[in-house]
């Protein structure tokens, strides 16, 4: 009695490999993707909103005269597990399924950045400060990148 895997031995294909586990190669992009992550760590230390960094939005403790208001407080919150923690862990083990969060949920969050500047834009608040443009750059050029590294993984 044959089992599957002898019979696919046999007549020359191979058992599919669960997606999940799989590894990931990015090649010259990890050098990219890690510069990227890098000046996302930076933008956090640079005005989002007027005198407040990207940190005090993060953590809560801008001036609250200012009215920082939700969309950037979730913005800086979703790029700090996306962006930062999930394309970190992605770059570091390689693994398939990170990076496809760190590209899939990176789009979404990208977009979300673009909502805040919006916000920010047409509240009546003082315009997105440099690192809050910044921080949304970052976040497009993580998204494409990622979503190359899936759009070029070889099986």
């Amino acid at each position: 009695m044959l089992s599957e895997s002898d019979d696919a031995a046999r007549s020359g294909r191979t058992k599919p490999k669960i997606l999940i586990t799989s590894r990931i190669d990015p090649g010259p992009k990890a050098l990219v993707i890690a510069i990227v992550l890098l000046v996302l760590v930076v933008s956090a230390l640079l005005p989002w909103t007027s005198d407040s960094a990207g940190w005090e939005v993060l953590t809560g403790q801008s001036d609250p005269s200012e009215d920082v208001g939700l969309l950037p407080r979730l913005f800086a919150i979703n790029c700090t597990i996306i962006g930062l923690a999930c394309g970190a862990l992605a770059l570091m083990t390689r693994l398939w399924l990170l990076a496809f969060v760190s590209g899939v949920a990176g789009v979404v969050v990208a977009f979300e950045g673009m909502v805040a500047i919006w916000s920010r834009n047409t509240g009546g608040h003082a315009g997105p400060g440099i690192g809050l443009s910044l921080a949304v750059i970052c976040m497009v050029v993580l998204a494409v990148q990622w979503l190359r590294v899936l759009w070029t993984r070889e099986d």
